[in-house]
């Protein structure tokens, strides 16, 4: 590995921590504004409270089922790509006659892309992870909200009928950020694919989609659809 490389690496790693660190809160400091997770998990609390003023829970289960499959997709989606990594492994000697016939690509030679493909395959293993753990924090939820009160029960002792709902937003909050770092985990997998091209490109590939993400979080319609929505 050259210099570059290294400093690709460490590129990557603090962009990936930065942002973890801002959408969690310290992006109040840089930008004035909540990003469009925290939004979300203002409408979660919502939600719930909202599910103590009706008995017919249909909708909600719903909504429940909904987060689960999402979830359970895109951990299947992590164990396919984790396949197509080992599957990359057992073809390196093509991949190797490949790339060293193409001129734009910085190859560093049958070990170090043995390691880059490691590396990636470290970040959907990361990814599957966070997935897994989300959809059984979600199947706990479900659990949770399902020990609500009834609408009569939480009129009768509304404190206690808030810290159960408590108890269901915060493992829903959970949830999500571990759903949520397994999504960014695979959006940066994106960027991590220009090491194969350079160490270069990686950079530049990671400060796209670092930037890519922040937009989202912080300038996106959808941001903006939450907050008019709030203000009403």
């Amino acid at each position: 590995m050259t210099v570059a490389d290294y400093v690709a690496l460490l590129l990557f790693a603090l962009l990936w921590s930065g942002y973890s660190w801002i959408t969690a809160g310290g992006g109040s400091r840089f930008f004035r504004r909540a990003s469009l997770n925290r939004a979300m998990a203002e409408r979660r609390q919502h939600w719930i409270y909202n599910s103590l003023h009706r008995d017919l829970k249909m909708i909600d289960t719903q909504i429940m089922a909904g987060l689960q499959n999402g979830t359970a997709f895109f951990a299947s989606t992590s164990i396919f790509a984790i396949g197509g990594c080992f599957a990359l492994l057992g073809a390196t000697d093509q991949v190797d006659a490949v790339f060293r016939d193409m001129p734009f690509v910085s190859y560093g030679g049958r070990t170090l892309f043995e390691l880059k493909v490691i590396g990636l395959t470290g970040l959907f293993g990361y990814s599957f992870f966070k997935f897994g753990w989300s959809y059984r924090l979600f199947n706990y939820c479900t659990i949770l909200f399902g020990a609500l009160p009834m609408e009569e029960e939480a009129r009768a002792d509304m404190e206690r009928a808030r810290r159960a709902a408590d108890q269901v937003v915060k493992m829903n909050t959970i949830a999500a950020k571990h759903f949520n770092d397994g999504l960014r985990s695979i959006f940066l997998s994106i960027g991590y694919l220009g090491w194969f091209v350079g160490p270069y490109i990686f950079m530049l590939t990671t400060v796209i989609v670092i930037f890519v993400l922040t937009r989202r979080q912080y300038f996106s319609e959808a941001r903006k659809a939450i907050m008019d929505a709030q203000t009403h």
